[in-house]
């Protein structure tokens, strides 16, 4: 079960990470890539504890990102999941 349902709005871009993040209350911070959301992922997951949520997205507005001027540039890294 998921944590918690949070909008994409509502979480921020990580440029080191390249990944959208949200606060966990772990300390740490839930993540996923735009490449997760373009795939049809909706759960963000915090690499420190077992705690998930769930993303709550247009997936239109991944689709194309190459055709979004508001998204960032996709510079994929791997983000260890534990």
């Amino acid at each position: 079960m998921s944590y918690d349902d949070v909008e994409i709005e509502d979480m921020e871009w990580n440029g080191e990470l390249q990944a959208y993040t949200y606060p966990c209350p772990c300390g740490d911070l839930f993540q996923i890539t735009k490449d997760d959301l373009r795939l049809g992922e909706d759960i963000a997951r915090c690499p420190s504890c077992s705690l998930y949520i769930t993303v709550i997205y247009n997936a239109e507005d991944f689709a194309d990102a190459a055709g979004k001027k508001s998204l960032e540039p996709s510079k994929q890294q791997p983000v260890a999941v534990a």
